[in-house]
This record gives structure tokens, sequence and C-alpha cells, in this order.
């Protein structure tokens, strides 16, 4: 009886801590759809870390997972914060002024122009706070905040921080070149 009572005891306290772990910590996601080629591809396994919402803030090309609507959750990079005018102009990212270089794009990759302020529901020329700017990889087959708006932060879910499938794909690094 007393081996059957420790077995419990362990199957709960690591039910307890699986249950913390996927709530508060950490999350499995599936990529659904190419809008991240070529960084990700349709099935990539990954983990998100929720706790990064937390305690840190998001950076300019940070790979994030987030609740598009009721049914479904998005992977996108950011690309604008909170108070940044954005503007795609002839095919380069300008973030403040400043040329950014995206090197996580195809190279054959057009993005057509747009502004902070061509942004559905966009009502200034920056981002307003708790918002963020969001496109996928494959701008051409991404629905990203050119469609959807801004995204909010209440509905971020965390930052991608592993693919650990495929297995040849192994990685952590998924930031633009800062």
């Amino acid at each position: 009886m007393k081996k059957i009572f420790e077995w419990f005891v362990s199957i709960a306290i690591a039910l307890l801590l699986l249950f913390i772990v996927r709530t508060f910590l950490f999350l499995g996601y599936v990529v659904d759809g190419e809008s991240m080629e070529p960084t990700f591809h349709n099935k990539d396994r990954l983990i998100v870390n929720k706790l990064v919402k937390s305690f840190g803030e998001f950076d300019n090309g940070d790979v994030i997972v987030f609740h598009a609507n009721k049914n479904a959750d998005y992977i996108k990079r950011v690309i604008g914060l909170p108070g940044d005018t954005v503007e795609m102009k002839n095919n380069k990212l300008y973030i403040n002024g400043t040329k950014v270089n995206e090197s996580y794009l195809k190279d054959n990759e057009t993005t057509d122009d747009f502004s902070t302020r061509t942004i559905q529901g966009s009502k200034s020329d920056v981002i307003p706070n708790d918002e963020y700017l969001v496109l996928g990889d494959n701008r051409n087959n991404s629905r990203d905040s050119r469609e959807i708006g801004f995204v909010h932060n209440k509905d971020i879910v965390g930052k991608v921080s592993l693919r650990y499938f495929p297995f040849d794909d192994i990685d952590i690094n998924f930031n633009s070149d800062k």
C-alpha cells in the first residue's frame, strides 16, 4: 500500500509540474502554413517561451506566436514596437527612418509599399502603446499586420525559443541581424 501511495504522489507531482510549465513557462507549437518561410516550414515543431512576456519586452526581429482570433494562433516576426514608425518603400524596410537589413527574407522576396499609417485601424504615424507590427517572412503569402492590423500585447502567447523538429533543423536563433 505504501508503494502505491508513493507512485500516486509522484504522478500527482509530475502532473502538477507539467501543468505549471505549460501554463506559465513554455508551450509546444506546430507551424501551420508557409507564411514564415524560409525561417520556418509547415509542420516545424517549436517551443514558445511564455515567460518572456511577463519579464521582458519584445525586440524588433523576435519571432512570436499570438492569438490572431478565437480559433487560430499565428507565428510572425516583430517588425515594429510601440512608438516606432515603420515604412516599406521600394522593397526596403525603414524603422524610425533607419534602413533595416532583413537577411531572413528570400533573396527575391518583394514587399509592397506600406507605412504605419496604412495599417488597418491605425490613427497615427506611430505604433500605439502595447501594440506591435508583425510580418511574415514570406511576405507574398502571409496574413500579417498589413491585413489584420497591429497585434496587442495581451494577444501575444510568447517568443519562439527553439525549433526541435525536424531534427536536422534544430535551432535557437531566429532574430534579425542585430
